[in-house]
């Protein structure tokens, strides 16, 4: 999510979009959603399908037609995922499906593993971590999640299919020290949600009151 932030912002500066945040940041874990699924059919499907770049295109046609260069921003949230997090580290990504099941991944190049717990990964992270929250704070961006945009909604989607699932599982599914940034993102993504669905509540009961 950080990655995709730190590189949809300046693509959207470039291109003069007012870039919505929330969404570029469900959008980054949107491929992620294959755990979710492969939990309910009891098998494993991560990085399949989801993770193709070539599946990604094919959804963002008809977005790129109706909205132009304001759907580059997204786009590049997207596959930043496949393409730069879960290439370099784990790999085994079906990039070209449904054309080829065959997996691409730095470790596929012939270089060294890098899994989750490793170091490097772990250092990677933290530090993309703090540099896209130090700018989000900066920037103001963080007001964003404050704000009552229903599109907010969609963060559900990361708290259900990566935030919660990591610390709802014993042993935890993410090293110790990124625990802090997935916690951070859990308590902003929830009191985001929290905030639109009040005022949708406090809004109907003022509706339902002034009716006769």
């Amino acid at each position: 999510m950080a990655l995709a932030y730190l590189l949809g912002k300046p693509s959207a500066k470039i291109l003069k979009v007012n870039l919505n945040i929330p969404l570029i940041l469900v959008l980054s874990i949107i491929p992620d959603i294959d755990i979710l699924i492969g939990d309910l059919l009891n098998t494993n499907i991560h990085r399949g399908p989801t993770h193709s770049v070539i599946a990604a295109i094919l959804v963002f046609i008809p977005i790129f037609v109706l909205y132009h260069q304001k759907a580059v921003p997204y786009f590049v949230a997207l596959i930043s995922h496949s393409l730069i997090g879960d290439f370099f580290i784990g790999g085994q990504i079906q990039l070209l499906w449904p054309l080829s099941t065959r997996q691409f991944g730095l470790h596929e190049l012939g270089s060294y593993y890098i899994s989750i717990y490793n170091p490097i990964n772990v250092v990677l992270e933290s530090t993309l971590f703090v540099i896209a929250t130090v700018i989000l704070f900066k920037t103001r961006d963080i007001h964003q999640f404050f704000s009552n945009k229903k599109s907010n909604l969609l963060l559900i989607i990361p708290i259900a299919t990566v935030l919660l699932p990591t610390f709802a599982s014993f042993p935890l599914q993410v090293p110790i020290l990124l625990i802090p940034p997935h916690l951070f993102y859990l308590v902003l993504f929830s009191v985001s949600v929290l905030i639109v669905i009040l005022r949708i509540f406090k809004r109907q009961k003022s509706i339902n009151k002034s009716l006769p």
